[in-house]
């Protein structure tokens, strides 16, 4: 975990936006900031926290979580399928290597759970019995795990937009990625989900549901932007779903909370209260450390000087002309 001292250091200083010089404009998502850099792209993963389309503020050491996690799994993963990693030359900054996004997000699922009218157990409940195309058995319970796990692929939307529902087939009939790619890709899927969850279990987590992004970088498939975070992933506790309890080790604690507060995405949210941000910070941390069996190492304060100080040297070692 971290310290008292490191906490208040990080709270006064968190990663609300990566300014690198010499490498061009900044392209902000809503968690990461991306700059260029020749064929390279330099992805920075900020403290930024998102939740019903929009920041809703930032909690200290969530950037750095998402950045290491992602890259102890595209190691971990990488005899399943290549990824688009080129170095990880800083605790919040991973160069990656450009790739061609498939505009598919490949959804896989091992449990019949979720609230929102496109979750599996929505729909499940008001009778639906092949949702996202794919049957499924009389008897299910909400929470339940599924005979096995499934994919369930959504378009990826324009921002502001919402993601279309896709059955399997739908993705090779519109055309949307070439059908000996499509069997390529949900066979891979389905094998590092069961990676994911064959980990989580060994540090006492469920693995519920994760969202996959892949791409073409010179013609083969990479596993590219994040993998098995709390931010992508569902995770749930294994001794509490033991004991029929559900308690969130994911992002689905910020939801709750503002959902617990009458904010569901319409108007102005309540701002992120401190104790919200700490406990969100010690669950992130959580799952880093239970997945990896690794303690956590905050990255030295404050993390602007020093992005800026490691990119430079990795680019540099990569052969990489600045500016």
């Amino acid at each position: 975990m971290f310290s008292e001292e490191e906490w208040n250091e990080a709270w006064k200083q968190p990663l609300l936006e990566a300014r690198l010089e010499g490498l061009g404009p900044r392209e902000a998502g809503k968690v990461r900031d991306m700059y260029r850099a020749g064929d390279l792209r330099v992805l920075v993963a900020t403290d930024r926290i998102s939740a019903f389309d929009r920041v809703l503020g930032a909690v200290p050491f969530r950037g750095q979580v998402l950045n290491q996690l992602s890259a102890w799994w595209f190691e971990a993963t990488r005899d399943l399928v290549a990824n688009h990693v080129v170095s990880v030359p800083d605790p919040n900054v991973t160069i990656a290597r450009e790739a061609e996004p498939l505009p598919v997000e490949v959804i896989v699922r091992g449990y019949i759970t979720g609230s929102t009218t496109t979750s599996l157990w929505y729909l499940y409940e008001q009778g639906e019995r092949a949702p996202y195309g794919v049957p499924l058995p009389e008897g299910l319970a909400k929470n339940d795990p599924l005979p096995e796990p499934i994919i369930t692929p959504t378009t990826k939307a324009a921002p502001g937009e919402h993601d279309e529902r896709l059955t399997a087939a739908e993705v090779t009939e519109r055309g949307l990625v070439e059908p000996a790619l499509w069997e390529r890709v949900q066979e891979v899927a389905l094998a590092l989900f069961a990676r994911g969850q064959e980990v989580a279990r060994r540090g006492g987590l469920v693995l519920v549901d994760t969202k996959y992004e892949f791409g073409l970088a010179d013609g083969e498939l990479v596993l590219i932007d994040e993998v098995h975070t709390p931010d992508s992933s569902r995770y749930w506790d294994l001794a509490a779903y033991e004991r029929g309890e559900i308690v969130h080790y994911d992002k689905e604690h910020l939801r709750l909370w503002y959902a617990a507060r009458g904010f569901r995405g319409e108007g102005e949210p309540p701002p992120l209260a401190p104790e919200l941000a700490r406990e969100l910070a010690e669950l992130y941390v959580s799952v880093f450390e239970r997945l990896t069996g690794a303690r956590f190492e905050p990255g030295a304060q404050p993390a602007g000087p020093r992005i800026q100080e490691n990119v430079e040297r990795a680019l540099a070692e990569l052969g990489v002309a600045r500016g």
